[in-house]
């Protein structure tokens, strides 16, 4: 079972991690907070000081069509937001 399952690179995620060296990322929805400290120490080389979780709710979203209206929702996801310690950083760009 893979714990994290991407990173969150938004425009928000990146102020924050700049700021108070903090990171997003999206999580497997049965994964606890210990489970996801382990799993981002072991794949970035890291200390993590804190994890804190949200269940991110869905969108309601519609689209006009020739047919007529078209109503559907994107999908809910866990989100966990993982302080590191001060002075450590995570490169989401070095594999490209």
């Amino acid at each position: 079972m893979a714990i994290i399952i991407k990173p969150i690179v938004t425009e928000k995620m990146t102020g924050l991690s700049e700021k108070l060296n903090r990171y997003g990322f999206r999580v497997d929805k049965n994964a606890n907070k210990i489970q996801i400290k382990e799993a981002v120490e072991a794949m970035y080389n890291v200390t993590v000081v804190s994890v804190n979780t949200m269940i991110v709710a869905p969108k309601v979203k519609s689209r006009y069509t020739r047919s007529g209206v078209i109503n559907g929702k994107t999908s809910a996801y866990k989100k966990a937001i993982v302080t590191l310690k001060e002075g450590e950083q995570i490169d989401f760009y070095s594999n490209i």
